[in-house]
């Protein structure tokens, strides 16, 4: 594809991607996340979300090498390393914000 179409395309994907953040973000809860994401989501891809979840959180606690994250959870290196490098590096810090926001709602609850 070039030119026009696929500027079109890059359009269309876009605003898809932002009508799904939305969508999320008119959530109001965990058991409304879960029917939404189970909907959403095959069981693989929502495993392959638990898991890099699992990964995230324990980076997050410290103490545990990538072997032993890997054997908790049965990703692979390479998996572990990409989320460490999302959780340090990348501009969008996802998981960086939930992680925040979760350890402040415990210590004020």
């Amino acid at each position: 594809m070039r030119g026009p179409a696929k500027r079109d395309v890059k359009s269309i994907r876009a605003a898809d991607e932002k009508a799904l953040f939305d969508a999320f973000s008119s959530l109001e809860s965990g058991t409304e996340a879960a029917r939404f994401l189970r909907d959403l989501a095959t069981p693989g891809e929502l495993e392959s979300f638990a898991e890099r979840w699992r990964i995230a959180r324990m980076l997050d606690e410290g103490g545990h090498s990538y072997r032993d994250i890997a054997a908790a959870t049965g990703a692979s290196t390479t998996t572990i390393a990409r989320v460490a490098r999302f959780l340090r590096e990348e501009r969008h810090q996802g998981y960086r914000l939930v992680l925040d926001r979760l350890q402040k709602e415990r210590t004020t609850t």
